[in-house]
């Protein structure tokens, strides 16, 4: 009788084993990617620079002034293009 008892001590383990993987997975799974906050907030700022400028673009009437602004928002654009690469190339 002794041995029975030891079986379903052994099934009850293994069931509790592969819950626990199982538990495992699903949150490595919802985990999200880790970014580096430093070119989150680098890009955020590239972000709210470019709407600025685009606000100041539609306001403009001098045209020398509008293509100023157009420079400063393809830098930006490069800029970002760049952050997010950065960004890409981080994740695990």
């Amino acid at each position: 009788m002794g041995d029975a008892g030891e079986g379903l001590i052994d099934a009850e383990a293994r069931i509790q084993e592969r819950m626990e993987d199982l538990e495992r997975e699903r949150s490595q799974k919802n985990a999200k990617p880790v970014r580096d906050p430093e070119l989150v907030s680098a890009l955020e700022s590239l972000r709210l620079a470019r709407a600025e400028l685009a606000q100041q673009l539609a306001a403009t009437t001098h045209d020398r002034r509008k293509a100023q602004i157009g420079q400063a928002m393809e830098e930006i654009d490069r800029r970002m293009k760049s952050t997010g690469k950065q960004m890409a190339s981080r994740k695990p």
